[in-house]
């Protein structure tokens, strides 16, 4: 597991230091990609991606540190890889922790080379645009099937 240390900020690929609650709550809370999303859906979807990437206040492991961002990278390590769940909380934007975990995971060794490295966003263009993502050239070429309200009742 890879820990990374900037500026009173850690960032770790460890899902031991995850914290479930707190992701969850911003996950179903406030975020509009996963309104509603219950807690053992959130779990599921951390026990099964191979890339999740904790950012917390503190130096992770340390007495003290909490946890304040999270994304996590769906991947076969190959060819494709998927960045999603995306997210710093507020009190803690503006500082350049987005920039600094994008930098992490675009340079992740893990996933150099994949093929094609996809997400999808309604805000944050600006952000990724600056570690090359940029619009879907044939979006013809894409397919989706989507659950309508997935974690409604």
């Amino acid at each position: 597991m890879d820990i990374w240390i900037n500026k009173g900020f850690s960032i770790s690929t460890n899902k031991e230091y995850l914290d479930l609650p707190f992701i969850h709550n911003f996950l179903s809370q406030h975020a509009y990609w996963s309104e509603g999303i219950p807690k053992q859906i959130v779990k599921k979807a951390i026990d099964h991606s191979p890339l999740c990437f904790g950012l917390y206040k503190g130096e992770v492991g340390k007495d003290g540190f909490e946890q304040v961002g999270f994304a996590r990278v769906i991947t076969d390590l190959a060819t494709f890889a998927y960045l999603c769940d995306v997210f710093v909380v507020p009190e803690y934007r503006k500082l350049g922790l987005s920039k600094w975990l994008m930098d992490i995971i675009t340079n992740y060794s893990e996933i150099q080379g994949v093929r094609r490295f996809m997400l999808a966003t309604n805000d944050a263009h600006s952000l990724y645009s600056q570690y090359g993502f940029e619009q879907n050239v044939n979006p013809e070429l894409f397919m989706q099937k989507i659950l309508k309200n997935p974690y409604q009742q």
